[in-house]
């Protein structure tokens, strides 16, 4: 037998360790898609940000108007509501919070989105790579942190200057909260399905005031919502400022006040659904009628 008779061939099968064979683990890095539109919608929500905290004009008419409407009235007015004990002034602001909610979620962002149409931003933005959904995100973050900081700002000074009561239990801060959020997706995305009507830039704030202003004096902001006429509460009632003047007035005043609420109650169940309709119907407003491109641009 020669010395290459006695020499096996070495298989592969022998090289491997002794044991069980080992497990392998494939780690997946998470959907670029998912990453790549967070990351989309948090530069379109910085910018947004930025763009309205540096528009001095946009300060003044969104943010400001409310306040100001807060501090005038609220130093003309003195006084008991009739059939009640509760001082006017409270009632006003109660009523000027839901104002300034409508400033900045509708009159402020259906301007905002008419101007960005008529100069050709919408439409630019639109041909990017940036995801479309991105664009409406950045607004409504834009609205949310807005409308916090309004309501904050009215609710201070009108508990410092106006003795305004805060919230006396946790299901009224809890009423604030959700009227809060409902009427301001109420009207953010009433104001951006409204802005389809509005022509041009230069008419954008023109066609959206007169509405702002309308809806405040028939929905009970200025005076007392059950001295109205009748006909003004039945069309105030179609609109959600005048349930959101309604639900903050919950949270502010005492329940004793539903003596001269209509429905002697102060229907929190039917707020909500008029809100939360209005959300709804806003969104599928602007899901039929919004537009990438103004008429002059090409």
């Amino acid at each position: 037998m020669t010395v290459t008779d006695a020499v096996e061939p070495v298989k592969p099968a022998d090289l491997r360790p002794a044991g069980p064979a080992p497990t392998i683990v494939v780690v997946r890095p998470p959907a670029r898609g998912a990453r790549a539109l967070l990351r989309a919608c948090a530069a379109r929500s910085s910018v947004e940000l930025r763009a309205f905290f540096r528009n001095k004009q946009s300060l003044v008419f969104t943010l400001f108007f409310p306040v100001i409407l807060l501090l005038v009235f609220g130093s003309i007015f003195e006084g008991k509501v009739e059939g009640t004990n509760v001082d006017f002034r409270q009632v006003f602001m109660a009523g000027v919070i839901a104002a300034g909610v409508m400033s900045t979620a509708f009159s402020g962002l259906a301007i905002n989105v008419a101007i960005e149409r008529d100069t050709g931003t919408v439409r630019r933005l639109a041909l990017t790579p940036m995801p479309k959904s991105a664009y409406f995100v950045g607004k409504l973050v834009r609205v949310v942190v807005t409308t916090v900081l309004e309501t904050v700002l009215l609710i201070g000074i009108a508990v410092a200057a106006f003795d305004l009561p805060l919230p006396s239990t946790a299901e009224r801060w809890s009423t604030l909260v959700w009227c809060l959020a409902l009427g301001t997706a109420a009207c953010a995305l009433a104001g951006t399905a409204y802005s389809a009507v509005i022509p041009n830039s230069r008419s954008a704030a023109a066609v959206v005031t007169p509405v702002f202003m309308v809806l405040q004096f028939i929905s009970g902001v200025f005076y007392p919502f059950d001295k109205l006429p009748l006909w003004m509460q039945n069309t105030a009632a179609l609109f959600p400022v005048k349930w959101m003047a309604q639900g903050f007035r919950s949270v502010f005043l005492p329940d004793s006040f539903t003596a001269v609420e209509p429905a002697g109650s102060w229907e929190l169940g039917r707020i909500a659904l008029v809100l939360a309709a209005w959300a709804v119907g806003g969104l599928l407003a602007t899901m039929l009628t919004f537009g990438w491109r103004g008429p002059r641009v090409r």
